[in-house]
């Protein structure tokens, strides 16, 4: 009950008003539970793009080590926050290239032209593969196909086939409520997750 009712009371929804001049649509409380629940089973440092709506949705010492990126300077005094524009794919610092064991992703437009630009970045920002083999803390080996940076991205179905191109992702069970937001949208990831291979009981079938 206790997880139910911080759900309900999301803090940044409450406070944060979509602007319609950025394409700002926020997902639902429990959208953004379920996405941030993503990030903190991962673990190690997530960059946000576009998202801040599930950024500023973790703890504070959730959010610390992690960075979001985004056009709207109303978070500037964050210590995460880069000015993002994803019309400079290759814009921010230096030292976060190929930092970020995830990345989470919703660009304002759904074109081609636009994924391209971000895909851009998040390749940049994403951790590459080591030629050493990674051990768990039970000694075994890390799994042959879980990528070096996880990606979470949501945009249309109709896109599927261009995000698995461009970035590996397939289309999840899960789907974002996005409530003001006139279509819907499906979540993609480039790894298997137990979370996101239930439907969300927000949509209707």
């Amino acid at each position: 009950m206790a997880d139910e009712a911080k759900v309900k009371r999301n803090r940044f929804l409450l406070r944060t008003k979509e602007k319609e001049d950025l394409n700002q649509y926020w997902y639902s409380a429990k959208s953004i539970a379920a996405m941030a629940a993503e990030v903190v089973a991962t673990g190690g440092k997530a960059c946000f793009i576009s998202t801040p709506s599930i950024y500023f949705s973790l703890t504070k010492e959730q959010r610390e080590g992690n960075y979001v990126f985004d056009l709207d300077t109303q978070w500037e005094k964050d210590p995460g926050f880069v000015r993002y524009d994803f019309n400079e794919p290759e814009n921010f610092p230096e030292e976060l290239r190929h930092a970020f064991d995830m990345i989470v992703v919703d660009p304002p437009f759904i074109t081609r032209e636009v994924w391209e630009k971000y895909a851009t970045t998040m390749r940049l920002l994403a951790k590459e593969r080591s030629g050493e083999v990674d051990t768990g803390a039970g000694g075994e080996e890390e799994k042959k196909d879980e990528p070096p940076c996880r990606f979470l991205v949501s945009t249309i179905a109709e896109n599927a086939e261009m995000m698995e191109e461009l970035l590996g992702v397939k289309p999840q069970a899960f789907k974002p409520s996005i409530p003001n937001l006139v279509y819907q949208y499906n979540l993609y990831a480039n790894y298997e997750s137990e979370g996101l291979s239930v439907p969300n009981p927000e949509i209707p079938e």
